[in-house]
């Protein structure tokens, strides 16, 4: 199982900070979020599907869109970490 860690900016959205997919790619790891916790629905990703400009996703440490982003494929042990940075101005 794939383990997905949550920061505290997402608390609200997903009861857990942390929480396992069996999720082959981050475009499904995040829509079995959504189909899990509705309310983190468009929190990570536009209307497009696109992942939001604050939103970062890592995979065992490597930013996704530095790689394949959504179709960045998982694995039994890897680690993705969520991020969810502050904007304001």
């Amino acid at each position: 199982m794939v383990a997905v860690r949550l920061d505290a900016m997402l608390k609200e959205f997903v009861p857990r900070r942390s929480v396992t997919t069996s999720a082959g790619t981050v475009r499904a790891m995040i829509e079995e979020l959504e189909e899990n916790y509705p309310k983190i629905r468009f929190r990570l990703r536009d209307e497009t599907g696109a992942l939001r400009r604050y939103v970062k996703v890592f995979v065992n440490g490597d930013e996704v869109d530095r790689t394949t982003g959504l179709a960045t494929p998982l694995a039994g042990n890897d680690t993705v970490d969520i991020l969810h940075s502050i904007q304001g101005g």
